[in-house]
């Protein structure tokens, strides 16, 4: 059994990995990838969103490529943390320990897309990184809501729409997979289906107004399309 003083250690040291997880999410890929190579803020543009959908839209397919592959690697390196702890701990964890571990780093990293405290707080929405998250978890399962994703934005041209039904499959696809006996997985995608259909809110408005635009990212990009 262990000590106090042990528990308290393990404590502290999940804290200081729950920020630098928070850290690596705040990374804002979009804003800085377009300040350094473009001389543009991308969340002064198109729709105004610190995320892949817009830099593709804004500034083009490669920038847009790789600000995507790098929220993606922003979940998928908070997640794998999990397996740090172990090492610096001195500690054999279960796998269901580690699972637990690696959701919790991956939301935190998410909080920091959404809250990146290197972007003034305004970050994009986070589907990217909790797809790198998911990638850690699962990566089957990943690979299937990839495929939910593209299968209604390829049919509808709706960037938004792809999001939210591969959200809304989370809870669905993880429960089925690992019951309800991993809690924090159950609970997360739940958390992932409610998140995703929050931050698409406005998305979800002007969809049912008939005034969502359909994405046209590896069209030429349109950076005349600047907010008020």
């Amino acid at each position: 059994m262990l000590s106090q003083s042990a528990i308290r250690f393990i404590a502290v040291v999940i804290v200081i990995f729950c920020f630098i997880a928070y850290l690596l999410g705040s990374v804002p890929n979009a804003v800085w990838i377009g300040k350094a190579f473009f001389d543009i803020d991308v969340r002064e543009y198109g729709s105004g969103n610190a995320g892949a959908t817009n830099v593709f839209r804004v500034l083009g397919k490669t920038a847009g490529s790789a600000v995507l592959l790098l929220d993606i690697l922003k979940g998928l390196l908070a997640a794998r943390l999990s397996y740090l702890i172990a090492n610096t701990i001195d500690a054999s964890l279960s796998s269901k320990e580690i699972m637990d571990l690696q959701v919790l780093f991956g939301v935190m990293a998410v909080i920091g897309h959404l809250l990146p405290i290197f972007a003034k707080f305004k970050g994009g929405k986070g589907v990217a990184t909790l797809c790198g998250m998911i990638i850690t978890l699962n990566p089957q399962l990943a690979m299937i809501a990839v495929v939910v994703f593209l299968l209604f934005f390829l049919t509808t041209g709706y960037v938004s729409l792809g999001s939210m039904l591969a959200g809304i499959s989370m809870p669905i696809l993880f429960i089925r997979t690992y019951g309800m006996e991993q809690w924090s997985v159950a609970v997360f995608s739940i958390a992932v289906a409610i998140l995703v259909v929050f931050t698409h809110r406005k998305n979800i408005k002007r969809l049912a107004k008939g005034e969502e635009n359909r994405a046209k990212i590896f069209h030429r990009p349109n950076q005349n399309n600047r907010l008020a």
